[in-house]
């Protein structure tokens, strides 16, 4: 049986009008800058004069570590938003903006998938709304005006040597992950080494999403560290004068994006920090926005939940003063037997003994997740070549670990193989059930917060870190930097920094190669392993696919 692709059916899609689309939440014309026919931002004006209404129910979407054989994250989010508008209830969707970096990459896109999708795919996969060029220019507005700080006398007696604030592209680029800068003579400035990462990790990317509005996001871009003086002592974005002009290019980013699913219902884009890099969530603004509008608000965060749920209750959650009613992994019975040892030739085979080796790693996120505080339902995302079988081996592991599974065919049906899974987390979200608690306190020491994370959701046996690392961390204990969260950086594949490593490892060590202090954002990024902070292009892009074709659409994306 032939299938259509995402794009073939994002293309065929009856888009309304987004002024039909806001009007579902409640918003006028007046309240939506239209960009184009189909998306829209959303006024702060209009965001301001809900703030005393009550919040709806919210849902976090996450999922298993992710595997070659797909698990469908931002697809289940979609069907689930479409799934409880089915059965009556006021849903909308909130999810992160797609990075151009992994869209030519190697992962695709991040608008769902199937019959579970928000359009328009084209443009979110790409330019969209434009916020990620303007965060991007904000941030290299700083880069610029550090260097011309130095250049014209270094009033602030900056040490160039000890300049932290790093250049940044939308795109995988492994050359410029460390460069020479200022070369060429005096004209130039004074010759440093320095390097860029992607956009989507970003400070000013973290910040933004984090921020509740224009005021707050100018004082977060002040706070921000760039560079040290040769006593050590700091220097902010506010000394250098940026943070001003940096807030006017981030004046429009700021509203969050109003688009919608394929059966036109209501959904926010906004905001894109990867996960294994930075803290993985669409931006609060768009959440709490979201919350004022709807009955129930489902979210998703990036990679599996030992990095974006992980990150979304201690960061997000903490930030924001969120609690979610119910959180959703979503599994695959394909994910399962991968992790069971089988290949991705051999998929398509029935092997419920691997599907039984492979729940480990499931069963590690459920109970993580219930660490929290929080509900756990498992939406087995369905594909055609899955058995009764072995959807009926993943539902008994999950009975036994205290959740259910439900088996959940969106990305076929839509809404109607969705409805289910709404019916029961619309139960689970009414019942009040949550008692959501961060896992750690603010005030413990910020290694002890490195350890909790490795141990607890990692099931790691022990953290290493040399000691210029820990000194670095009671430095900023010591700057009053102590009770922020720790962003762990690590690679997505794993429950280990291997990403080699599936299942549910035991006796391992998380290397911490390097901290960053987010002083804006307000947490301390830990690198750990090989991750890097700049992806590279696999040696066959998805780039080399992507091209218009003779009727003037874009074909490739996916």
């Amino acid at each position: 049986m032939a299938f259509k692709t995402d794009i073939q059916i994002a293309r065929e899609a009856a888009k309304r009008p987004i002024q039909e689309i806001g009007a579902k939440l409640g918003l006028s014309s007046d309240d939506l800058l239209p960009y184009g026919h189909d998306k829209g931002k959303v006024s702060q004006s209009f965001i301001d004069s809900v703030q005393d209404r009550p919040d709806g129910k919210l849902i976090l979407v996450t999922a298993i570590n992710p595997t070659p054989a797909g698990e469908g994250k931002t697809t289940t989010t979609v069907g689930l938003g479409d799934g409880l508008n089915r059965i009556g209830k006021k849903a909308a969707v909130c999810i992160r903006e797609a990075s151009l970096g992994p869209n030519f990459g190697m992962k695709g896109g991040a608008a769902g998938g199937g019959y579970a999708q928000i359009v328009p795919m084209e443009e979110m996969n790409l330019h969209f709304t434009g916020d990620f060029h303007a965060i991007t220019s904000a941030h290299n507005l700083l880069a610029a005006m550090i260097d011309n700080h130095i250049y014209w006398g270094n009033e602030l007696e900056i040490d160039t040597r000890r300049v932290v604030w790093r250049r940044v592209v939308d795109m995988n680029d492994r050359a410029l992950r460390q460069i020479a800068a200022s070369l060429g003579g005096v004209p130039n400035g004074f010759p440093r080494e320095t390097g860029f990462d992607i956009t989507v990790a970003s400070e000013v990317m973290a910040i933004l999403c984090l921020s509740r509005n224009l005021a707050d996001l100018q004082e977060r871009l002040g706070a921000m560290i760039v560079a040290y003086r040769r006593d050590r002592s700091p220097i902010y974005a506010r000394d250098i004068k940026a943070d001003g002009a940096m807030t006017v290019l981030l004046k429009d980013a700021m509203q969050p994006n109003l688009v919608q699913t394929l059966e036109n219902n209501p959904a926010f884009v906004h905001g894109g920090p990867f996960a294994n890099i930075a803290h993985g969530c669409n931006s609060v603004i768009a959440t709490t926005t979201a919350l004022k509008l709807a009955d129930y608000v489902v979210t998703e965060a990036g990679f599996g939940a030992d990095l974006g749920a992980e990150k979304f209750m201690n960061i997000k959650c903490r930030k924001a003063g969120l609690a979610p009613s119910v959180v959703v992994v979503v599994a695959t019975v394909r994910a399962m037997k991968m992790n069971g040892g089988v290949t991705k030739a051999d998929l398509g085979t029935e092997n419920v003994d691997a599907v039984m080796q492979g729940c480990g790693n499931l069963g590690q996120h459920i109970e993580n997740v219930k660490s929290f505080g929080v509900p756990v339902v498992v939406a087995i995302n369905h594909f055609v070549t899955d058995t009764d079988a072995e959807v009926q081996a993943v539902k008994d592991y999950v009975a036994a670990q205290g959740a259910e599974a439900i088996l959940s065919r969106h990305w076929e049906l839509g809404s109607e193989g969705s409805a289910d899974l709404a019916q029961r987390v619309a139960e689970i979200a009414d019942g009040d059930s949550a008692n959501f608690a961060p896992l750690y306190p603010d005030d413990m020491p910020l290694f002890r917060k490195i350890e909790t994370i490795a141990k607890r959701i990692y099931r790691a046996d022990e953290v290493l870190a040399d000691q210029k690392i820990r000194n670095q961390l009671k430095d900023w204990e010591d700057q009053g930097y102590g009770d922020l969260p720790v962003c762990m950086a690590k690679t997505q594949y794993s429950f280990s920094t291997d990403p080699d490593l599936r299942g549910a490892p035991r006796d391992f060590s998380v290397p911490v190669r390097e901290v960053r202090l987010s002083a804006g954002a307000g947490f301390v990024v830990v690198i750990c392993g090989e991750i890097m902070t700049m992806p590279g292009l696999p040696r066959v892009p998805s780039a080399e696919a992507i091209k218009l074709n003779a009727d003037g659409d874009v074909e490739g994306l996916f």
